[in-house]
């Protein structure tokens, strides 16, 4: 076999949408031999009208005929419901908010897939992500590899990826954390790729678009239990504690309660803010600034750190949720897990979340939520 020992072999994860597409295309571009590979990760209901499987994989294949690179398909379904959904089944029966795709990624995408990749003969693997990897130099830190964020901040990832380790890094290219998503659709329909206006996925992998309260109906035990205000006046009924998350304002189900005017006479939302497991609980409070929403400090645990051990540096930023800009913290480690201490309270800090740090541009890892102390009303 004549194959030229020198042109490394990527192996890219294909969904068939549009970052993954033009990825494989800079690639390509780039010197790469590019081999790409489609993964199947649900099968429940593969039929379902809100299941775009079938769907993604002919776009897949159509793009990388355009591209011209070979495509092959792999399940990791068992891997999936294993590793993944089961631990997301277990953290909403324990009335917390988990997020599959932190979990998926450490799990499926850069484990699952870059140990098939390995066996493909892959030098390295890619992805979609809009997000950089960085080697270190110079210094104590000499040969590490760091977690960037994207150029493009309003389309940065980091904060999914915050699990991978110097590993999985190490052997990972992110083609599009130099690109801004503008550009990216702009290479799409030079190209002409099939995909090309196609539109971005929301929600979580398995989920897709469909009605997330009936999804959970088919796998979840629920009990209906009280619903009550800060002062423990009971205003309503909620279907099970699992069903709800915290700063959800939509859909909590109280009718003509929505327009209850608070102590000084104002009308005002109402928002989830407490779930007590241990008496079925749900507390809900008005107004989107409620003391209750508001956290001076958080829990974490499950910690996770790109460079292998906990940060040393105090003072740091967070984001306690992916929609946030960065918020400036101090945070301590312990045996078991992290504590952050916030300047400016925070909304909505929901365990089962992830709280992840950064030093600038550098991601530094994180943990998942595990509690929040309520800021001191002013």
């Amino acid at each position: 076999m004549n194959k030229d020992t020198t042109k490394k072999r990527v192996v890219i994860g294909m969904s068939g949408g549009v970052d993954s597409s033009v990825s494989a295309w800079l690639l390509k571009e780039q010197g790469y031999e590019v081999i790409g590979l489609f993964m199947k990760n649900w099968e429940d209901d593969d039929d379902s009208e809100y299941c775009s499987t079938r769907q993604d994989w002919i776009d897949a294949v159509s793009v990388a005929d355009v591209v011209g690179v070979d495509i092959e398909a792999v399940n990791f379904a068992a891997e999936y419901k294993d590793r993944v959904f089961a631990e997301f089944l277990r953290e909403y029966q324990a009335g917390r908010t988990p997020n599959p795709d932190v979990l998926c990624n450490a799990e499926i995408k850069f484990k699952a897939f870059l140990d098939h990749a390995m066996l493909l003969g892959a030098d390295m693997i890619a992805t979609g992500h809009y997000a950089r990897v960085r080697q270190v130099t110079s210094g104590a830190n000499a040969g590490q590899v760091e977690l960037l964020k994207a150029v493009d901040a309003s389309k940065d990832q980091s904060y999914f990826l915050h699990r991978l380790n110097q590993v999985q890094l190490s052997k990972t290219l992110f083609p599009l954390g130099e690109i801004r998503k503008t550009e990216v659709r702009k290479i799409a329909e030079q190209l002409k790729l099939p995909n090309a206006a196609k539109k971005d996925s929301t929600g979580i992998c398995f989920i897709g678009e469909r009605p997330f309260r009936d999804f959970l109906n088919r796998y979840l035990s629920y009990q209906p239990g009280p619903m009550k205000t800060p002062e423990g006046v009971i205003v309503g009924e909620h279907v099970g504690l699992s069903f709800y998350t915290l700063g959800q304002r939509k859909g909590i189900g109280l009718g003509g309660m929505k327009t209850h005017k608070n102590t000084d006479g104002n009308s005002e939302p109402w928002y989830v803010a407490r779930k007590d497991i241990a008496s079925n609980t749900l507390y809900i409070v008005q107004g989107h600034d409620h003391p209750w929403l508001l956290s001076s400090e958080l829990s974490a645990g499950q910690m996770s750190w790109v460079a292998g051990s906990p940060p040393t540096e105090e003072h740091l930023s967070a984001k306690t949720r992916y929609r946030q800009a960065d918020v400036a913290c101090t945070q301590h480690t312990h045996a078991d897990g992290f504590s952050l201490s916030f300047d400016t309270p925070q909304w909505a800090v929901t365990p089962g979340q992830s709280a992840v740090l950064y030093q600038g541009d550098v991601c530094l890892g994180g943990g998942i939520i595990t509690a929040s102390s309520i800021a001191s009303a002013s």
